[in-house]
């Protein structure tokens, strides 16, 4: 098995500081938590950002100021994402894409997200996967449902995508696709030979889909975005799910990719 790639998804646009004193909002809050998950053992941060009220925002020079700080702490890939929140429209999303960071998430489908509809028409999806290439972006295919994989591949074939083929597994999203092994094994069973991938499951789901991954070969996706519980009742910090996974990890004899290794293996 190659190393493993641990991403730390630590803001993400749906957890509020209400739901959790530990989610970081301003820009030295993100970057600050960047450094501890990178000590940790993660080697990628996907990154959302926040604006001056907490609220979700896509905003470039937000993620500008964002992104010059975590640099300045520690050499973690920087995957930003072009999700943002629902409803957001494509000028929107796209912002931070031109500040050419080394990876950004790419969506490559609409999905029910609870109760939301995360709207990605096959137009988007050209317009989306045209501006990574121009910036010299690569793109981690973020994958809801099992028809996302095909839709990466119409890309890929048509020639929008080229280079390495990553791909994020985020599981557990109510309308999506549950979190269980067997549907982990069938998407997993749908890639490329050469194409490599991550998992993320989303709130109790979490554990289980990580120790999944390192089991299998594949690589884990933690942090409050995803999930903001460490167990039933007991809030977590970004810090602590990325410590755990390399615990878990450690045990399996599966050893821990540094942010340079994963470059290497991404063809970053």
């Amino acid at each position: 098995m190659d190393k493993l790639i641990i991403t730390a998804a630590i803001v993400g646009a749906e957890v509020m500081r209400a739901d959790t004193p530990y989610l970081p909002i301003t820009p030295e809050e993100i970057a600050d938590q960047a450094k501890q998950v990178y000590d940790a053992g993660a080697s990628i941060v996907h990154l959302h950002v926040r604006d001056k009220d907490g609220m979700p925002s896509q905003d470039k020079e937000i993620y500008a100021e964002t992104i010059h700080l975590i640099k300045q702490r520690c050499d973690i890939i920087i995957q930003v994402s072009t999700g943002g929140a629902v409803g957001m429209s494509d000028e929107e999303r796209l912002q931070p894409i031109s500040l050419s960071p080394e990876m950004a998430t790419l969506t490559t489908g609409t999905v029910n997200f609870g109760k939301d509809v995360f709207l990605n028409t096959p137009k988007q999806l050209i317009r989306f996967a045209t501006e990574m290439q121009k910036y010299g972006v690569c793109p981690e295919f973020e994958i809801f449902d099992a028809g996302m994989i095909a839709n990466a591949m119409y890309l890929v074939k048509k020639g929008y995508i080229t280079g390495h083929l990553h791909f994020d597994f985020v599981l557990g999203v109510p309308g999506a696709i549950p979190a269980t092994a067997d549907h982990l094994l069938f998407l997993i069973r749908q890639l490329p030979v050469s194409a490599s991938w991550s998992v993320a499951g989303i709130g109790a789901n979490q554990l289980r889909m990580a120790t999944f991954g390192i089991l299998l070969g594949g690589h884990v996706r933690v942090g409050l975005e995803d999930n903001i519980y460490y167990r039933k009742g007991e809030l977590a910090t970004n810090k602590a799910l990325i410590q755990r996974v390399v615990r878990i990890a450690e045990e399996l004899d599966r050893p821990i990719s540094t942010s340079g290794e994963a470059r290497t293996m991404l063809k970053l």
